[in-house]
């Protein structure tokens, strides 16, 4: 569960046709590339994690064969709440048994299937809840407080407003000097009619765009130079 904590953060909300994901990718250094944070498993069904990254790739490729033999015995795409709950008893199993340990990632799912979309998080202990909205990683309690300010406007929300909201959740978990920019976050969305898409790099701009035009909060755009906007704090 630290682990979790320590990762960068991911963001995840649905509405009544869609369900977003909003991941900040990490640098390891200057001269690394960011680490991508976004994960395809099948054409409706794709995860955020914040983690350890190698215990995501193990958890991801099991998925990937799930979906697969959903596809191939039983000539369907995979139930999304049948992955959580089998993610649930994996990562449950390795608590338990001498000589494993837990897998030290979380895992937000976002599918669609005949049931509508659907939005799960998974933790190492194998807790899995469904959400209207939740937040993992560093300093997510800053997002989880924007979420539940507007999580009641989300199941009306259009496609571009959810993923604006899922930015603006994500900009809270910032540090005061960062900013989010076009390389260092992704936005992965699936929906109705809608397979499985990540948007990043310039695609992802004209979203950015809209938040940086944004003018700042009331209360800091009436303080003065030292005022703290209260998003930013923990």
């Amino acid at each position: 569960m630290e682990a979790v904590k320590q990762g960068s953060a991911a963001v995840g909300l649905r509405s009544s046709k869609h369900a977003v994901l909003v991941a900040l990718n990490r640098q390891a250094g200057d001269l690394a590339s960011f680490q991508k944070k976004l994960i395809r498993i099948d054409d409706h069904l794709g995860i955020a994690i914040a983690g350890l990254t190698s215990d995501a790739r193990v958890l991801s490729t099991y998925m990937r064969g799930e979906a697969m033999k959903s596809h191939f015995v039983l000539g369907r795409p995979l139930p999304v709440q049948r992955i959580a709950a089998q993610l649930g008893d994996k990562a449950q199993v390795n608590t338990q048994r001498y000589g494993r340990r837990p897998y030290g990632v979380g895992l937000l799912i976002a599918g669609h299937d005949e049931a509508g979309p659907h939005l799960y998080e998974v933790s190492p202990s194998g807790n899995y809840f469904d959400y209207y909205a939740i937040s993992i990683g560093a300093r997510s309690q800053s997002a989880k407080t924007y979420l539940e300010k507007y999580y009641e406007s989300f199941a009306d929300a259009s496609l571009d407003d959810l993923i604006v909201h899922g930015l603006r959740a994500l900009r809270d978990t910032l540090q005061q000097d960062k900013e989010l920019s076009a390389s260092n976050c992704s936005v992965g969305f699936v929906g109705v009619d809608q397979k499985w898409t990540v948007i990043e790099g310039d695609s992802l701009q004209r979203f950015l765009d809209i938040l940086n035009a944004e003018a700042p909060p009331p209360a800091a755009a009436a303080g003065g130079a030292d005022d703290v906007a209260p998003m930013e704090t923990e």
